[in-house]
Parts: structure tokens; C-alpha cells; sequence
């Protein structure tokens, strides 16, 4: 019997071998010099599955009782599943109490349609190691579920993941009301441990598909130091009960050949963001992030549809982004990094956006967010030991040269915005620091202010039309060998 249903499990996980690659259609960027090459987009994503053998979790002793938390249940059926070769974890319907969760190399953890986790509001549940967190090398609390140093790993399935992330969001508001009075925003949100909802770190043809995911403490899904991963059909919300801060939906960083396919995220910060490292820290490490493509996805709430940075120290290139909504989030594509970060965001492409509601259709900042970007040791703390992280976050980059960020290459076409704030703010920083190769084509929107491009070079905008309610035009200042023509009506 238990034979049967496990074929029975298999056909309605649908998880088949990804043997494939993508086929990149030929995207229209109007008349650009030179059209980019995107063959680097045919091999991204997970290359492997783990096998379909399969183990079931209720012969490890699980039962769906919440008044226990069933960590360890879950975890010795994945310990002998990676044990045994690799397979398939089945959670069957029901309702879970976990703490973290670790999926070892060859299994897939597949959450049953109906299967419901819900995490542990107790911080001592997620076991600290040495990670990253917004953009800096420091220890931090695991996540719900992480898959650590494997390869060909997966969680699947239906299910719901409710990461109950409430009490670190409530703790974080009344530690940044204190550290606001001492002068200390920078530092308040590394201060503030709170838990993740999935970590993908140092790891190889991951694959996230097809669950819910819910109210994470912290950012939900970041995929670090990984190549290869796929993140396909996942649903993320973290609006739900509250205003969840730094709640981002999907954070690739340091990564590459990712693929983000048929997601729908609803948060209070970066939809689905890019990052490489922040200031000295990112600087030292210097891993890029490159051979990203995002399609078929759904931004709601939230402060960017696609957006690359801050954490820009390693660099960030080749990012292909098509055949997106975005609705009521702060972007449609964000660029943002500091004086500090350094590094080089270029080789941007985005086409293929129906956008409603949004602040930006385009926005790029060089200088984003200065009281939490800069780091600055209140006087009353210089006699005192200070935290290795403040160290870290204090180290000067020097030469200060080092720590300008460069944008450049960026590809833009086929939008349409209606109920749109600002059709564009793009500022390089002064004559020597411009935003360099910007193609803007065929985009239609509706807007309350047109916006600025000021410190560009070689900047085209072709086939713009614009809406503008309160009759404004794009204001341009210090441009060189640049092209804008827009239409208003």
C-alpha cells in the first residue's frame, strides 16, 4: 500500500528532471548600438533533481499536533534520506510546529497540498551560525528551512510555510526607536536578530518551487554564495498581519545563473532584489552576482519590482527581467547602492512590464538612504567595546575612490505604467561619476510628475510616451552625448 502511494505522491509532484535549457526569444530594445548578447541566459537554473525514491515522515514519527514542534521528526527523515542516496521527503497534510529545518544534498523536501508548517516564535529554535545578512559577513540565527553546502537539493509541494515573523517584527520597531535617539539607525537593523524564512547558502542546482510562503521575520528567501538554482512558482506574502520591516521577497546575492520563474510576491521592501556585499566587508569578499533571469513573475506591495543593491561591492551583471506585473510596489526597476559600496551594476535588461500603481517606473540613485548607508560611531561609544559586526561595519573603504558604485548598460523597453507617481529619477553624482548607457524604448505611461535624468551619459529614451498630470516634463541637467525624446499628452 505504502508502495502504491508513494507512486500515487510522485505523479502529483509533477518534480521531473530539469534536463533543458531556456530558449532566450529575441527581445526588442529599439535602436541601440550594439544588441546584447544573451546566450548566458540559456543556462541558468538548477541543471539537477534530487531522485523520486520516496520516504514518508510519519514513519519517522510525525503527527500533525502542533502542541509539539516536529523538528526533529522532519529532520532524522531527511537525515536518512540523504544517508540512503537521496529521494524525496514527504510531509503528508496536515498541521506542524518546527523550528529550523536543514535539507542535505540529493533530498527533496516536498510539503503535500495541504501541509502546513508553522514556525516556532522562540529564537532559540534557529541555531546561530557564521552567514551573511544584508550585505555583511556575521553570525546570525538559521532559517525556517535552509539548504547548507549541498548539492542537487529541493523543497517542493503545495504547502504553506507560516514563519510567524511578527514577534521579530514588533522587536525591531521598539530597537529602532531607541537606536534612532542614540544615532544609531545604521547598526540597528544587525542588532535586531530575526529569522529568515529560506536560506540557500554555499550550494549547487537548488531547487524552491510551488509553496506559499508566509510573514517571515526577515528577508524570506535569499539564495547566497550558490550557483544554479531555480526558485519557480513560489508564492511569498508578508503583509500579512502587520507591517513586516526589511521583509524582502526573494534576495539573490553573490550568486549566480539564477532563475526565478512564475513567483508572486507581496512584502514591505525589494520584491526580488540583487545583491552583492555592502562597503569594506562586500569589498573584501568580491563576488559578483551574474546570470540572473526573473520572468513570469507578479510584484504587489513593496519597494521594488526588480532591484539591484544597495549591497553593490561585488559587482552585478547580466540580469534579464520579462513578461513581469508589478502592482503597487515602490519600482519596476530599482538601482540603488552609496558612496561606500562600490562595485559595478551594468548589463541590466528589462522588457516585457505591465506596471499599475507604482511610485517609480524607473529609479536610480547613487546615494540611496543616507542615515542607514553611512556608518557613524556616536561620540559617547568611542570609549567603549563595541561588537565585532559595528567593526565590520565601521571599517573605512580606502581609498574612499574604491567605494564609488558604477551603473551602466542598462536595457529598458516594452512598459506600460498607468497610475504611476514618477515616470523617472536617475541621478549620477557629478561629472566624473555618470550613469553611462541607458536605453530607454517604447514606453507608455500614465504619471502625476514626470521626473529627472540628471548626471547621465549616453542616455536614449526613444518612443516615450507620457501622461503627465501635473504637466511637467523631465527635467535634464548635465547630460552629455545623449538623445531624450518623449512625447507628452
Amino acid at each position: 500500500m505504502k508502495y502504491l502511494l508513494s507512486i500515487v505522491l510522485l505523479a502529483l509532484i509533477g518534480f521531473t528532471s530539469p534536463e533543458r535549457t531556456i530558449t532566450v526569444s529575441a527581445h526588442d530594445w529599439g535602436n541601440v548600438p550594439v544588441q546584447p548578447d544573451l546566450s548566458w541566459a540559456e543556462q541558468v537554473g538548477a541543471q539537477r533533481v534530487p531522485k523520486s525514491d520516496c520516504i514518508h515522515a510519519t514513519d519517522f514519527g510525525l503527527k500533525s499536533d502542533t502542541s509539539v514542534l516536529s523538528t526533529r521528526f522532519i529532520q532524522s527523515a531527511i537525515d536518512a534520506c540523504h544517508e540512503k542516496g537521496g529521494g524525496t521527503v514527504i510531509i503528508p497534510s496536515g498541521v506542524y510546529r518546527i523550528g529550523a529545518l536543514f535539507i542535505k544534498s540529493g533530498v527533496n523536501l516536498h510539503l503535500s497540498k495541504g501541509t502546513t508548517l508553522i514556525a516556532s516564535e522562540d529564537i532559540r529554535d534557529y541555531p546561530e551560525f557564521p552567514s551573511r545578512i544584508a550585505g555583511i559577513e556575521m553570525t546570525w540565527p538559521s532559517a525556517v528551512v535552509n539548504i547548507m553546502d549541498a548539492e542537487n537539493a529541493a523543497l517542493t509541494g503545495e504547502g504553506f510555510i507560516d514563519c510567524r515573523g511578527k514577534v521579530f517584527w514588533d522587536k525591531y520597531w521598539e530597537m529602532r526607536k531607541e537606536y534612532e535617539k542614540k544615532k544609531l539607525r545604521w547598526i540597528v537593523d544587525y542588532d535586531c536578530k530575526r529569522v529568515r524564512g529560506i536560506l540557500v547558502s554555499n550550494s549547487k542546482h537548488i531547487t524552491l518551487k510551488d509553496f506559499t510562503l508566509v510573514r517571515t521575520g526577515f528577508w524570506a528567501c535569499q539564495i547566497l554564495y550558490s550557483d544554479h538554482c531555480s526558485v519557480d512558482g513560489v508564492t511569498i506574502n508578508n503583509n500579512v498581519g502587520g507591517h513586516g520591516p526589511s521583509t524582502d521577497g526573494i534576495d539573490i546575492d553573490s550568486s549566480t545563473n539564477i532563475l526565478v520563474e512564475n513567483c508572486e510576491v507581496d512584502c514591505n521592501d525589494d520584491n526580488i532584489c540583487i545583491k552583492a556585499g555592502r562597503d569594506a566587508d562586500g569589498l573584501r569578499v568580491n563576488r559578483p552576482t551574474e546570470n540572473v533571469v526573473i520572468r513570469n513573475c507578479t510584484a504587489r506591495k513593496g519597494a521594488g519590482l526588480v532591484t539591484c543593491g544597495s549591497e553593490t561591492s561585488g559587482s552585478i551583471r547580466n540580469v534579464l527581467a520579462h513578461d513581469l506585473i508589478a502592482y503597487g510596489t515602490g519600482s519596476v526597476l530599482r538601482l540603488k547602492s552609496s558612496m561606500n559600496r562600490g562595485g559595478t551594476v551594468e548589463n541590466i535588461y528589462v522588457t516585457g512590464v505591465e506596471a499599475d500603481s507604482v511610485s517609480n517606473v524607473l529609479e536610480v540613485d547613487l546615494n540611496w538612504h543616507p542615515k542607514y548607508s553611512y556608518s557613524k560611531l556616536p561620540v559617547e561609544y568611542e570609549s567603549r567595546e563595541i561588537p565585532a559586526h559595528w567593526k565590520i561595519m565601521l571599517t573605512p573603504v580606502e581609498p574612499k575612490e574604491k567605494g564609488y558604485p558604477h551603473f551602466r548598460n542598462v536595457y529598458f523597453s516594452h512598459v506600460r505604467a498607468k497610475r504611476s507617481k514618477c515616470f523617472i529619477t536617475a541621478s549620477g553624482w557629478n561629472d566624473s561619476l555618470r550613469i553611462e548607457n541607458f536605453y530607454l524604448f517604447n514606453i507608455r505611461a500614465q504619471v502625476k510628475t514626470a521626473g529627472k535624468i540628471v548626471y547621465g551619459k549616453k542616455v536614449r529614451l526613444s518612443e516615450i510616451y507620457l501622461e503627465v498630470e501635473d504637466k511637467s516634463q523631465v527635467r535634464q541637467e548635465y547630460n552629455i552625448d545623449s538623445k531624450i525624446e518623449i512625447s507628452y499628452q
